[in-house]
């Protein structure tokens, strides 16, 4: 049974990628930092396929992921390769915990994302290894990514969670720069320079984080003080590893408009 600590809190931030294969869901945004400006329902099925819809189940969107790729040098010049899924023959294999939490990763992202809604929030939300693994700046060593006050077990959406307040370190390292998960100034500021104007007139003091047991996934971030204290996000999960057909991630046929005066000869059927 899974305990909540300090300690396994930041090893379930980076346990995600082994911990769920389709996931249904939705979830809204508050605040100046928003994905979408309405909340949303989607169905993922790992490794790449996605779909997006209202609320009211009007489609926004089919993503079908590619791999992302990495550029290697060897001694006998530059290549391009594929960064592997989780599960895939050569992918990295994580050292697991006795607790069968991930202990660490070669480094935080080196997998293919989930696919993406709009910029990667959407992605650090279902694999929030950012809220666990950092870098030194000055030394590009591994180094924690947050400070966890106590983690107490809450429940979220009907499903057990773990929260804790937590502050940023100077080693937080987003998976994008322009979009992270928490606001730090340390961050913005190497993104956007100093005064600019995405920056927080005030920041944070810290931020309120729950992760969902079951999955690893970050299903609530809330700012707490600052100029933008509440934004954030809440995700609520609604099925786990349900499968999924694949009509589910098809395009519907596209509807075709006549446009343009008609054809010599054509008339209305009913005429």
């Amino acid at each position: 049974m899974l305990v909540p600590s300090a300690d396994t809190f930041t090893a379930l931030a980076r346990s995600s990628p082994w911990r769920w294969s389709t996931l249904r869901f939705t979830v809204r945004w508050s605040g100046p930092y928003q994905t979408w400006p309405e909340p949303v329902r989607a169905w993922l099925r790992r490794p790449d396929v996605l779909r997006v819809e209202t609320l009211g189940g009007h489609l926004v969107q089919i993503v079908r992921e590619r791999r992302s790729t990495a550029g290697v040098m060897t001694p006998e010049g530059g290549r391009t390769v594929e960064i592997p899924w989780p599960g895939d023959p050569g992918a990295p294999s994580p050292e697991l915990r006795p607790d069968g939490l991930v202990a660490g990763r070669t480094r935080p992202f080196e997998l293919s994302d989930d696919p993406m809604f709009q910029d990667y929030r959407w992605v650090s939300v279902l694999d929030p290894v950012e809220l666990a693994d950092g870098r030194d700046p000055a030394t590009d060593e591994p180094v924690p990514a947050l400070a966890p006050d106590a983690v107490v077990e809450v429940e979220h959406a009907g499903r057990p969670a773990w929260e804790a307040v937590v502050r940023t370190t100077p080693g937080y390292e987003p998976r994008c720069g322009c979009c992270p998960l928490l606001r730090d100034r340390r961050v913005d500021e190497l993104e956007w320079g100093p005064g600019a104007a995405q920056l927080p007139a005030v920041y944070p003091e810290a931020h309120r984080v729950r992760l969902d047991v079951g999955t690893g996934v970050c299903v609530l971030t809330e700012q707490i003080g600052g100029s933008t204290a509440g934004a954030g996000h809440d995700l609520r999960i609604e099925a786990v590893d349900e499968p999924m057909d694949e009509e589910l991630f098809t395009e519907p046929p596209r509807r075709h408009e006549r446009s343009g005066p008609p054809r010599p000869g054509w008339a209305p059927r009913d005429q």
